[in-house]
């Protein structure tokens, strides 16, 4: 079977690297033009894939963060009944038009948009129970109306819509059944190798082999309460280089631990551990057979 040759692939980005099967999975996406549920831990990339997608696409972005008192109507419109009413008041503007008091949201938007949109709905999993099922009938028919002006806005073609969650929620299975579903698994060593090398390039490679055993290293221990993440990582080597730290001093000690560790328990954790006598890791072989592979 031959591809359609209108077809856009994505293929990653030079500021992006992501896995083979995430990047199947926009694909997928795309070609069924259904919505992508992207899951992960915190730190994973998660949100900034929507911004490379949209760039490798060459596709405008519209980003809608999603807040616990978020709404879906206003990812459509809110109809600005209080600008009205003080216009109304202190006779200024044209109260007359109440198409002048509708301001579309991201989502109303993407689909009045000429051209196709990527569109973020970042961390969906914030909102309440409802906000997903809220949203399913506009994703699916890519339309709506405006209740007070009897407009219909219709989109013109259907926007890249990609969502994320941080697992905090279960989503409904109605909505899930609609997306295209992808986790992204914690990137292993030699991907992230990769994404440390596109944010510190020409990085010493004794240097991030200490980097990289330190931090997979934290990411085992059980106590922790939330393990250092990819972006967690890349702010702590810029710290290391800034403040000049050789792969001796790293050998020896993990500096800079606010770079990673970002609670109170987890600090003490380490630091009983330190106080125990424990050693820290120095190379991979200290780690186990499942980082020697």
């Amino acid at each position: 079977m031959s591809e359609d040759p209108n077809f856009t692939r994505f293929t990653g980005t030079d500021g992006y690297i992501a896995s083979g099967p995430l990047l199947e999975a926009v694909n997928c996406a795309v070609a069924l033009e259904r919505p992508l549920l992207i899951k992960g831990e915190p730190g994973t990339g998660k949100t900034l894939l929507a911004k490379h997608v949209s760039d490798a696409l060459e596709l405008p972005m519209e980003s809608w963060h999603i807040k616990s008192t978020s709404k879906a109507a206003e990812g459509l419109y809110v109809y600005d009944t209080v600008q009205r009413l003080n216009d109304a008041r202190f006779g200024e503007g044209e109260v007359s038009d109440i198409r002048s008091y509708i301001k579309l949201g991201p989502l109303g938007r993407v689909f009045r948009a000429v051209d196709r949109h990527v569109l973020l709905i970042d961390e969906v999993d914030k909102a309440d129970l409802e906000f997903p099922n809220d949203i399913l009938r506009e994703l699916d028919e890519m339309r709506f109306t405006v209740m007070e002006t009897g407009d219909e806005v219709v989109a013109k073609q259907r926007p890249v819509v990609i969502i994320t969650s941080n697992n905090e929620k279960e989503l409904p299975d109605a909505f899930l059944r609609r997306c295209v579903f992808h986790f992204i698994e914690f990137p292993d060593r030699e991907l992230m190798k990769q994404i440390v090398d596109v944010h510190h390039p020409h990085l010493d490679a004794t240097l991030l082999d200490q980097v990289l055993v330190k931090f997979y290293w934290l990411r085992e221990q059980n106590e922790l309460r939330k393990k250092p993440s990819t972006s967690e990582l890349i702010d702590w080597i810029a710290a290391l280089l800034r403040s000049g730290v050789s792969e001796d001093q790293l050998a020896q000690q993990i500096p800079f631990l606010g770079a990673l560790l970002k609670n109170e328990q987890d600090t003490e954790a380490l630091g009983r551990f330190a106080e125990s006598g424990g050693n820290l890791p120095s190379s991979w072989a200290d780690l186990g057979p499942r980082y020697n592979q």
